[in-house]
């Protein structure tokens, strides 16, 4: 046994230790708990003198600090400077659809990063013990603790993505169903109201906001104009624009929206036709590197075993 696999056995062992004691700890009553005299003595200061009252009952005085922050306050600042604006990352998850503050999500990705810092030291740990320790092995923690935080915040660009492409193929439909109602005889807002309450999907979600919105006193363009800076899609972004210039001119909202839905759906193919082009390209990469080799292969082979073999 040589240095290393000692000291990743003591390291094992300590840590067994530790986990039980703090486990044993934890199962103790509260060594911090309040006393009985100071969660009684609010209620008896009328009646018992203060100098009968033990000192720790008493009301303190004292300045109030200017900006005291806690540790974990602290830490979470630093990784909030690291990563990212808490403007951009409150933006991201309005557009992932995740309610959220961008306080709760950096603080489970520092959670999640403790969790891969531990499994990257239980791995060294492994390491050691097995007897296979290098210099590289050293770096396990950091890259562990790293990747699970790369992997957390790809997870929600992720989710960003795949909900921008879902509101993307809504928006025509809900355009059109929109234009129905209007053409129908309905307001805007209960034109919304009734999209909000029969369809389903992520559009239909941001218009029940909206809805709520207006319904609580606020402007509806106002709540229109909040949900397209808030969501960033191009489409819906013009036709909120389009709804909101037609609400002030006086213009016939019905053919407004049908236009808009029109160039949606444009939008869509051409989208369609450029991922075509795309996979296109994509899908001549085996048939380059794989099967033409192996074609090649198949027609050539015999012709040179046969001349190896001096047949013919």
């Amino acid at each position: 046994m040589n240095g290393f696999t000692a000291a990743a056995v003591a390291v094992l062992c300590g840590g067994a230790l530790a986990a039980g004691l703090l486990l044993m700890l934890a199962a103790l009553p509260r060594w911090s708990a309040t006393p009985l005299s100071v969660r009684i003595a609010p209620y008896v200061r009328d009646a018992v003198p203060d100098d009968a009252l033990p000192s720790s009952a008493l009301p303190r005085v004292g300045t109030l600090p200017a900006a005291e922050r806690s540790s974990r306050a602290r830490v979470l600042a630093f990784v909030e400077r690291t990563l990212g604006d808490g403007d951009a990352l409150r933006r991201r998850l309005a557009q992932a659809g995740v309610d959220r503050e961008p306080t709760s999500f950096r603080s489970r990705q520092l959670g999640w990063t403790v969790v891969g810092i531990a499994a990257g030291a239980l791995a060294l740990i492994a390491v050691a013990v097995v007897g296979r320790m290098s210099v590289p092995a050293l770096l396990l923690p950091i890259l562990a603790g790293a990747g699970v935080a790369i992997v957390y915040d790809m997870q929600l660009t992720a989710r960003v993505t795949s909900r921008r492409r879902r509101l993307t193929d809504e928006l025509p439909t809900t355009l059109e169903f929109l234009s129905l109602c209007l053409s129908a005889g309905e307001g805007l807002l209960d034109s919304l109201r009734r999209v909000a309450q029969v369809g389903t999907g992520e559009l239909t979600t941001e218009l029940r906001g909206v809805v709520l919105a207006a319904g609580t006193g606020s402007p509806l363009g106002e709540a229109l104009r909040e949900m397209s800076a808030r969501l960033e899609l191009p489409g819906l972004t013009r036709a909120v624009d389009q709804v909101i210039a037609a609400l002030e001119h006086g213009a016939p909202l019905a053919g407004v929206l049908q236009a808009q839905a029109g160039d949606a759906r444009e939008d869509a193919k051409r989208v369609l036709i450029e991922q075509a082009g795309r996979k296109e390209i994509l899908m001549l990469l085996p048939l380059v590197f794989l099967i033409l080799p192996l074609s090649v292969l198949f027609a050539i082979y015999p012709g040179l075993f046969i001349l190896r073999l001096g047949i013919g």
